[in-house]
Order: structure tokens, then sequence, then C-alpha cells
């Protein structure tokens, strides 16, 4: 069956996912920058109270994806942690300036990750030439890529989904995973032309617990930001897409 792994910015959210059926959580903090570094409680915690895979994101500041020294090393000691405390996989990119997969940091990065089940994150839409670095990435042994298929939701990125997913299959490439804008209403486009790995945030906006609310005081740089609503994953969602799956699969088999 197709696999369904769902973005959780929190433990309570990966718990949820669980119950209604996840096969896998990429673990996220920075909800606002697109997912970050889980903190040690948060990894600690999921290892203990989450029994379905989970792969944290390994990522240490939003914007681009060409590190520094300083922050390269950042990635390679808590992919170092995430390791050794046990979690099976880990989500990482790095791009260099001229935007293509940066070949002899990643190839540190899938040492220290060895035994592990490496997904090459949506830094991959940022890359200048998908198609080789799609061959590089093979070659560096990476288990998936997530992608959006280079546009800003995976639904306008079909075409070129298609097109990667069939050279996965042709070449015994990584496994193609779309994401980005991925729901229930659109999952068929993607299982039609074969995806089998699927990522959402089924997620909805709740309201914050707090009675008490201080206006005129903002925590975000973006004033916009409203600081007493968060998003959680909806567990029914979660369900609905993996009955979708189910079904779909059922049917065309």
């Amino acid at each position: 069956m197709a696999k369904l792994e769902i973005c959780c910015f929190g433990i309570e959210c990966a718990q949820v996912a669980q119950e209604y059926g996840a096969d896998r959580i990429e673990l996220c903090s920075g909800a606002a920058d697109g997912g970050l570094t889980p903190s040690y409680g948060y990894l600690k915690l999921a290892s203990e109270k989450l029994h379905i895979p989970v792969h944290p994101i390994i990522r240490p500041r939003g914007g681009d994806f060409c590190y520094n020294t300083n922050e390269f090393e950042v990635i390679c000691e808590d992919l170092r942690m995430v390791k050794e405390m046990g979690f099976p996989g880990a989500v990482i990119g790095i791009l260099d300036t001229e935007g293509r997969i940066d070949i002899d940091r990643m190839a540190v990065l899938m040492e220290i990750a060895t035994g592990m089940n490496i997904t090459f994150h949506r830094a991959f839409d940022m890359c200048v030439n998908p198609l080789l670095a799609f061959e590089q990435l093979k070659s560096l042994g990476v288990a998936r890529i997530l992608t959006s298929g280079q546009q800003q939701n995976a639904e306008l990125g079909l075409p070129l989904l298609k097109e990667l997913n069939e050279k996965s299959i042709e070449i015994n490439g990584p496994v193609i995973m779309a994401g980005a804008g991925v729901r229930l209403a659109n999952l068929s486009k993607f299982m039609e032309i074969g995806l089998v790995e699927l990522h959402s945030s089924a997620g909805k906006s709740v309201p914050s617990s707090m009675s008490y609310r201080k206006a005129g005081v903002t925590m975000a740089s973006n004033s916009e930001n409203d600081e007493f609503t968060h998003y959680c994953v909806d567990g029914p969602t979660v369900e609905a897409m993996k009955d979708f799956i189910s079904i779909t699969e059922k049917i065309s088999a």
C-alpha cells in the first residue's frame, strides 16, 4: 500500500497522526520556517511515545539551503545525535551557491547516517537541474526525495513528479514522495501517476487555550501572524486519506 507520511510540528500532533493511521512521521519544529530541527526534548519524547517510524528533519535555520561552515557543523552534530538516539531515518538537504546538490557535504552526511533511511527534502525544489540532481542523489544512496515537482505546490508539479517517478522505477532510484499541498481532495492525482509515497500536513488551525489575550504585542516578525492559533494534525483527515489510498488500490488491483 502507498505510504502516507505526516509532517508534525509537535509530539501531540505526531501522536494524533499515529493514532489515525499515518505510516511515518516527519518531525519538525519551526512551522513558520517550513520545518527546522526539533529540540532534544521533542526527540526524546518522540522516541518514547511513538512506535511508527519517525524521521526528524535536520535543518538549522529557515531560508535557503546553502550553509556556511558553522551551520554545516551543526547539521553534522544534529544528525549524529538523531542517529545515536535510534531514529531509523532523517530528512536532510544541502545545495551549493549555484543551486546544485552539494555532493561533498552530502557525502559526509551520508557517511554519518550509515544504516539510516535518508530523505532529501524540498531543497530539491530549489535546485537548478532536477534530473541531474536525481542521478546524484541516487549515487549518494538517498532513499527518497520529497518534492513538489519544483512548483509552489505538488499539484502544479505533477508533470515533473511523473517523469521523476518513471525514472525512479526504471533505474531503481530514490522513491519520489510528493509534498506541498497534498490533501484528500487531490490525492487521486498523485496516485494516478503511480506515486507510492505521499507527504501531507493533514492539518487544521486550532485556537489557543488561553483566555487572556494581550492585544498589540506579537512574538513573530510577521505582525500578521496570530499568536493565539496554531496548526496541528487533524486525525480524521489522516484516517480519510489512508482509507482513500486503501480503497483506490483495491479498485485498481
